[in-house]
Order: C-alpha cells, then sequence, then structure tokens
C-alpha cells in the first residue's frame, strides 16, 4: 500500500515526516490485528530473527512441533502451513503485510493450531508488522550486515531485531533463545526476558545472562555429504541437512523444543526425518554432476554455502553469482565477488533482481571487486537461465555448479515493478534432462 500511495498526488508528506509514516504503519498493524480479531492471542507465537537460517530455523521448529502432535502454523519466505496443508510463498515478502499476516493467523486459529511459527524481519519490523502479534518466544539465529542502507546503519538494523526480544519481555511467560556464538547476542541480552536458552559451538560457558541448566555446548559435530550429527545436552541429534550452519539452526530448534517440554527423544526422532526447504542447499544431481541451488544473499551465508558445498569433495566449483538492484546493500557486491572468486574454478556473474537497475552496472560492480589475477576464470552472462544452462551442460562429472541468490524463489523482480515468474530449480532440471 505505501508504494501505491507515495505515487499519489498530494500523499508525498507522509515520507518525508519519518515519525507520521511510522504512525501510518502502525495502524495498519492494529487494524489489521483488530479486523481478524487479534488472533494470535489463541496461540503461541514464536517469531525467528537474526541475518541467516531463519527460514530453515522456522521449518525446523514447526516439524519438531508436528512430530509432537500438535497443529502448528508457519509463515516463512519460503512457504506457508497451516496444520498438515503447505504451500509456496509467491508474494516474495519474507514477512507478510499486516492484514494478510493476521489473516493467515486467522485461518491458524480456525485450524485450532496450537502454534504459530513466524519468520520475522527487519524490513518487517521497521514498518511495525510484528506488533499486535502475541508472540511468546522470540529466537536470536545471527547477525551480520544486511540492510544496511535502508535501516541507515549496522547498529539501526541490529535495534530492528532486538525490538522482538523487547516484545518478549513484556510477557511474563516470554522465552528467548540465542546463538551464544554469535559476537552481538549480549545485546539481544538487554530485554529482561524471564525465560532464556542458548546454544554454541565456540561459545564460553557458563555464560551469566542465563541458566546454566538452559545453556547447551554443541560437541561432536559430523559433517558429511547427506547430513549433519551432532550432540547436546546429553543427547545426539542426526538432521539430513548439510553444512554446520544447518547444526546451529536444528540446536535453536532444539532448545525451542525443550522450551516447549518435549522430550529430547522426540525432538531426536523428528529431525531424523526433517524435510529440507526448498532453496536451501538443494542438491540436484544427474551423469555425477551436481547443482547446488541456495538462497544465500550476502557474504556470510554465501561463504557459508561454499563451506559446505567442499562437503561434497568436489572436482571443480562453478559459481553462478548475482545480486540485488533496487537499492538494496550495494556494498555487499564486491564482497561476494572476492569471496566467489577465491573458491570458485569457474565464476559466472549473471542476473539476479535488478529491479529499476542497470543489470549489467550490477554484474561489473561485482566483478570489479574480483582481483586481475582471478578475473581470467570469471565470464559474464546477464541471461540467468542461459547462464544457469551454461554452467550445467558445461560441467563434468564430478563438478559442483553452486547457484545463489534465488534459492527457491519463484519470480525476478525487474524494471517497472514487473515481476518474471522464476525458478531456478526448473531451469536446472532442464538442463540436466530430468
Amino acid at each position: 500500500m505505501p508504494s501505491i500511495l507515495k505515487k499519489i498526488p498530494g500523499f508525498n508528506w507522509l515520507y518525508n515526516s519519518p515519525r507520521l509514516l511510522s504512525l501510518y504503519h502502525l495502524s495498519l498493524a492494529w487494524l489489521g490485528a483488530a479486523f481478524y480479531g487479534f488472533p494470535s492471542r489463541r496461540m503461541i507465537v514464536i517469531g525467528v530473527t537474526g541475518t541467516k537460517g531463519k527460514t530453515t530455523t522456522c521449518n525446523l521448529i514447526a516439524q519438531i512441533l508436528a512430530g509432537a502432535g500438535y497443529k502448528v502454523g508457519l509463515a516463512t519466505t519460503v512457504n506457508f502451513r497451516i496444520d498438515d496443508k503447505e504451500w509456496v510463498n509467491d508474494t516474495k515478502q519474507t514477512m507478510l503485510g499486516r492484514f494478510a499476516l493476521q489473516g493467515l493467523m486467522r485461518k491458524m486459529v480456525g485450524a485450532n493450531c496450537r502454534y504459530a511459527v513466524i519468520e520475522t524481519s527487519s524490513e518487517g519490523i521497521l514498518q511495525h508488522r510484528q506488533r499486535f502479534i502475541d508472540y511468546r518466544i522470540a529466537v536470536f539465529t545471527n547477525l551480520s550486515p544486511e540492510h544496511i542502507e535502508r535501516h541507515g546503519g549496522f547498529e539501526n538494523y541490529r535495534a530492528a531485531k532486538i525490538k522482538l526480544f523487547e516484545q518478549i519481555a513484556r510477557k511474563n511467560d516470554g522465552v528467548g533463545v540465542y546463538n551464544l556464538d554469535d559476537e552481538n547476542v549480549e545485546m539481544f541480552f538487554v530485554p529482561d526476558v524471564r525465560y532464556r536458552y542458548g546454544y554454541g559451538i565456540t561459545a564460553a560457558l557458563p555464560n551469566p545472562n542465563l541458566p546454566e541448566a538452559n545453556q547447551y555446548q554443541i560437541s561432536g559435530i559430523s559433517l558429511s555429504a547427506s547430513k549433519s550429527s551432532f550432540s547436546m545436552g546429553g543427547n545426539k541429534y542426526e538432521v539430513p541437512l548439510v553444512g554446520k550452519f544447518n547444526v546451529l539452526n536444528s540446536a535453536a530448534a532444539v532448545c525451542v523444543a525443550l522450551s516447549q517440554k518435549i522430550s529430547p527423544g522426540t525432538i531426536a526422532q523428528t529431525l531424523l526425518s526433517a524435510k529440507p526447504v526448498p532453496g536451501r542447499f538443494e542438491v540436484l544431481e544427474s551423469k555425477g554432476v551436481r547443482v547446488v541451488v541456495d538462497y544465500a544473499h550476502e557474504p556470510a551465508s554465501l561463504q557459508a554455502l561454499y563451506d559446505a558445498v567442499k562437503l561434497l569433495s568436489p572436482k571443480r566449483i562453478i559459481g553462478i553469482l548475482g545480486a540485488q538492484g533496487g537499492g538494496r546493500d550495494e556494498w555487499k557486491r564486491g564482497e561476494m565477488g572476492k569471496i566467489a572468486a577465491g573458491v570458485c574454478d569457474e565464476l559466472i556473474l549473471t542476473n539476479e533482481d535488478p529491479y529499476d537497475d542497470n543489470p549489467e552496472r550490477i554484474v561489473n560492480d561485482i566483478e570489479n571487486s574480483i582481483p586481475e589475477k582471478q578475473r581470467a576464470k570469471t565470464k559474464k552472462i546477464i541471461d540467468r537461465a542461459e547462464a544457469i544452462k551454461m554452467a550445467v551442460q558445461g560441467a563434468a562429472s564430478g563438478d559442483v555448479v553452486v547457484i545463489s541468490g534465488k534459492g527457491g524463489e519463484v519470480w525476478m523482480c525487474v524494471a517497472g515493478g514487473k515481476k518474471i515468474p522464476w525458478s531456478d530449480r526448473r531451469i536446472v532440471e532442464e538442463a540436466m534432462g530430468l
């Protein structure tokens, strides 16, 4: 609605007054909740926030709760769920607008869902979409620079995430779950959440900010090309997901489950058959060539992606890399270019979501960051479908093609506010003849 109003003569004053704009968003949040009868009050709402891992963590939490016999609602960047019905999020929004999100939760209540798991973004918090949602549990996955230009600095970005915990702290039975490895975690302890659970691989424990009984050191980590296993609180867990980052995602979900008195045995049994999220380290294979489709779209997640790809023991890594336009964190284009060029044996720079920006300029921004000696293995193919097909069809047995940036997204956003139907996976399947 705001983007529409912005085009109407006379409404520009709203955008020139941050205070009025904030009030406008807050009013919509209240109206949406009131219109649907404040549905979140009839469920236990779990909000997951952070830079990376939110979607996977949300899905793992939902699957564990369902495995424990509860009816669950879910809203993430990739998918929605109400009890046993699941469908794709085709809105290209991590967190739905106020009316849409409240309406979805009303349907969850209608289906007798006990829990609602909501991926809660900094953009959503900036626009008060989390207000008048009766969150009971907040999860902090991690924090690294993203949406810096949108928030006006990293501190503001972090402060937006912390607001979710401030909301939880106002409840007598609020629960906070924290990644103790993250260097920003101390800031998330400032809101006085009553019940706290923490997990970490490298964290120095005990941490004085939460009870020792609720602190979980992750140990015995074993990573392979098809699964990950780890120990936590004297219990062993195994999940059919790849990479250390998925150990942390799983640990966050375990802590949420433990806070709800779900037994470690039930948690472990559910994780054994956990369903991967589309577009999150999704692996396709044909004739010895493997292709990884992943959402990694900022430096930290891109590095974690390539670290996980190495578990596949690739003969060569062929990377396909783009970056968003529309004024979205231009600084990260160069950083991602350096990371990809340092890992990949071949690198194709291509289109992602240009919005109104010139796709060639975005690709050139990435290329200009790559050291001269590494540019010989880099080529530019603006057409993303062509880039994917060329990489897949040119790969040899033992090679791994890594397609980052869009994951399971179903649209590509181009000039003039247009959205083109899209699927990286479908293009890979066509190229592989699957």
